[in-house]
């Protein structure tokens, strides 16, 4: 009978208490930055044992911005696995005959790892570094000549390369680079402007980092002396090689640089090949082209296997950095993985079927677009948020998922929790992935509560007018008060 009321009484004070973090949220919420906008959230201890924390609005279905991430890594790991390798093979069409010439072709088949020729994520290499493994592989094989040419096989991969609700200004700019299933160098180049010191005079182009065949760029951007940010979007669509760039950058003496989307970069990719094969003393007769019709590899010679770095270290990129195509990469791999062609649609039919599986979300939950989260199209409910975070707690590769998401200090996430904890160690507590795009504002992840309990949450703000912080400020509050959660 003691036991009993022991149990009781603990099970009213968390009551009580909940109750209280409730009546916080709620005054928080009163705040004019919310005046005309949606807001919902959700906060529950992820054992399931225990009424909700709090909870407002939590089947409103809402735009997550990049918490949407969230998912598309869980679906990852839990289908390949933390160590999984992502492949890209080189083929010769033929062996070479006893000159040391190659009477045929190369093919690189595009096996859709995100990070090939990248040093983005731990053990990568850069593009030259990949180039150049590629060469020596083909001169080790003894081919001193090609009379073919270079293919890039981006037969793995079909329709849109942009998910379709991107807005337009987006498109061309570097986190919203297409996904290939050859990425290189992160789909992106960089634009160097040159040093131009004075207020609201044309900011011309200098160079590009790498250098793009038959790139062509018109600048119609200026500086700007009160801003110290860079306001230059570059618009141009998924395989045009003319672009154009407006907006402003900062007044400088040093030079400024942006970065961009790579037009191609399967092509660029097989570009850089034939490059480095002339490096290495190999004549190329052919050019550098892309297929997407799968050749017959039946009869080939594979040159050589690159393997990405393990899909642990991958994902911290997509959430900690919050890193777009990584994630779009991601949600197409969920396709192949099913033995469909890496498009969008495929890779979310995946998606969702993990969701539904896994009881995380209905059918009227979600209205997913894309895997990244860039889209304002985009709604789900901060239940399936949470429902999410909850289920990888019991996964056996959740401490991987933990630790690929963001500490308040960590400046990869756009610094959502600038002004958080003192004392400092409290901040091993809070895990978030942050998700930003306009009027939206959401951050979702977990807390540890005055006990050491994990809970899961979610805080998403839509339609915001105001692009100040207060809604950051508002949030981090209550993160704040989860951490109390459960002291006497």
């Amino acid at each position: 009978m003691k036991a009993f009321f022991l149990g009781l009484l603990i099970l009213c004070s968390s009551f009580l208490h909940a109750q209280n973090i409730q009546q916080y949220v709620d005054q928080r919420l009163e705040n004019p930055v919310l005046d005309g906008a949606w807001w919902g959230g959700l906060a529950v201890y992820t054992d399931g044992n225990e009424p909700a924390v709090f909870a407002v609005n939590p089947d409103l279905r809402l735009t997550p911005a990049s918490t949407l991430k969230l998912l598309t890594t869980a679906a990852a790991l839990e289908t390949f696995g933390p160590h999984y390798r992502f492949e890209t093979n080189l083929y010769a069409s033929n062996e070479p005959n006893e000159k040391g010439i190659l009477k045929g072709d190369l093919y690189v088949q595009g096996g859709g790892d995100p990070t090939l020729g990248s040093v983005r994520v731990t053990g990568g290499q850069t593009w030259q570094e990949v180039a150049s493994i590629w060469a020596k592989a083909v001169k080790k094989m003894g081919i001193t000549q090609i009379d073919g040419d270079i293919y890039a096989d981006v037969s793995a991969f079909e329709g849109p390369s942009i998910a379709p609700k991107v807005n337009w200004e987006n498109i061309g700019n570097y986190y919203a680079a297409p996904a290939s299933p050859l990425c290189f160098n992160d789909n992106l180049f960089k634009i160097f402007f040159k040093p131009q010191p004075f207020d609201a005079k044309k900011a011309e182009i200098s160079r590009t980092d790498p250098e793009i065949p038959q790139l062509k760029i018109s600048s119609f951007v200026s500086t700007d002396a009160k801003n110290k940010r860079d306001n230059a979007y570059v618009y141009g669509a998924p395989n045009q090689y003319e672009m154009q760039i407006y907006g402003t950058i900062p007044t400088n003496l040093t030079g400024f640089s942006i970065q961009a989307a790579l037009p191609d970069p399967a092509l660029f990719a097989v570009q850089s090949l034939h490059n480095a094969l002339r490096q290495e003393g190999i004549a190329v007769g052919g050019h550098a082209k892309t297929v997407s019709q799968t050749p017959d590899y039946t009869h080939m010679k594979r040159v050589h296997t690159y393997q990405s770095p393990e899909l642990k270290d991958i994902i911290v990129i997509v959430n900690k950095r919050s890193f777009n195509l990584y994630a779009e990469m991601l949600l197409r791999q969920l396709a192949l993985h099913a033995g469909k062609k890496g498009s969008v649609q495929n890779g979310l039919e995946e998606l969702e079927k993990f969701l539904h599986k896994n009881h995380l979300a209905s059918s009227t939950d979600t209205v997913i677009y894309d895997g990244s989260g860039l889209s304002r199209d985009n709604m789900l409910t901060p239940r399936v948020l949470v429902n999410t975070l909850s289920f990888m707690t019991k996964s056996p590769h959740f401490n991987y998922y933990y630790q690929s998401l963001a500490t308040p200090d960590d400046r990869g996430d756009l610094l959502l929790l600038r002004y958080f904890l003192k004392p400092k160690h409290q901040i091993q507590d809070v895990r978030v992935k942050g998700g930003t795009i306009d009027g939206v504002k959401a951050v979702a992840g977990y807390v540890h509560d005055a006990n050491g309990k994990p809970i899961a949450f979610a805080l998403m703000a839509n339609n915001l007018a105001s692009k100040d912080e207060t809604i950051l400020r508002i949030h981090e509050d209550i993160i704040k008060q989860l951490l109390q959660t459960g002291s006497k």
